[in-house]
């Protein structure tokens, strides 16, 4: 009897689980699963939105590689650096201030972390068109504006309009609006750290902090730290609003800002190529994906 009795137990959790995670398995398949499966399946088609797909097998992927000078000479490049400056680059500039943070007092710390937080919830778009107002090419503009009242220019310059200064601006406003979910992550992983790991260090040697950083802080926040690094390569790689908001144009002039998010929405709702576009989403999930696996196997524990 009581066998039995722990038996319908077992059932009854069981089937409790599964009906609390009905509803997230429905959006996730539905939202998720089904868009993901579906572009796939349309990156081996010729689909102009109007008539009906038509199979071409692996064309558009390999017109991808061999054909599209533009996203082999401009676009790829161009997402790799800003995901080297912005992504790495924002990823390091997260845990350092975090660190710093975890330094201060209570209330100062909170004060610097909504401000350091809050541009990171802001939209892409509204940051942009913050920042457009800085960079703007007439006389008006914020930075022609100070050149041009201390005589360092004669003439405004055209900044969002010009391929040698749009990436750089599209840098600076990604890093300024990096510190993010990873941010707020790596600082509570810091703030719940037991401290006594490093009066502990400090017994066995641990003489600095930068030596408390390398030994204690980084292999305490490991889980902290993948789950920034996870969420970066996302957001970094989804991101192609900053650019266009900036320029006011997709393409971007000279493709000088042109990430891969752009490029499919270029060829998906500009060119209506939908099949095309999909391959370059899937191409795009798949650096995601990989890049992610990378992430987890650096800062996996050992044995895991």
């Amino acid at each position: 009897m009581k066998s039995k009795l722990l038996s319908l137990k077992k059932i009854k959790n069981e089937y409790s689980s599964l009906v609390l995670m009905a509803p997230y398995t429905f959006l996730f398949i539905l939202f998720i699963i089904i868009p993901v499966g579906a572009a796939i399946i349309l990156s081996f088609t010729s689909f102009n939105a109007i008539g009906a797909p038509s199979f071409t097998g692996l064309s558009n992927y390999v017109n991808l590689l061999t054909n599209d000078s533009v996203f082999m000479q401009k676009v790829l490049p161009n997402t790799l650096i800003y995901a080297i400056f912005v992504g790495l680059g924002g990823y390091v500039l997260s845990f350092f201030l975090a660190w710093s943070l975890s330094q201060i007092p209570k209330i100062p710390r909170t004060i610097m972390t909504v401000i350091l937080y809050s541009p990171s919830v802001t939209g892409g778009v509204l940051l942009a068109t913050i920042w457009s107002s800085v960079f703007s090419g007439d006389k008006r503009g914020l930075l022609n504006y100070l050149l041009l009242k201390y005589d360092i220019i004669e003439n405004p310059i055209q900044w969002l309009q010009s391929g040698s200064y749009l990436m750089p601006i599209m840098i600076i406003v990604g890093l300024w609006s990096s510190m993010g979910i990873g941010f707020l992550s790596m600082l509570s992983g810091i703030l719940n750290t037991d401290k006594e790991m490093y009066e502990a260090a400090r017994i066995d040697g641990v003489k600095n902090r930068f030596q408390e950083i390398i030994y204690i802080t980084i292999p305490a926040i490991k889980p902290q730290m993948m789950f920034g690094a996870v969420m970066a390569i996302v957001n970094i790689f989804k991101d192609g609003g900053s650019g266009v908001t900036l320029s006011g144009a997709n393409p971007t002039p000279d493709y000088a800002g042109q990430l891969i998010a752009n490029h499919i929405d270029d060829y998906g709702f500009i060119r209506y190529e939908m099949g095309y576009a999909a391959a370059v989403s899937t191409v795009l999930l798949l650096m995601i994906f990989i890049l992610s696996r990378v992430v987890s196997r650096v800062f996996s524990s050992d044995g895991e």
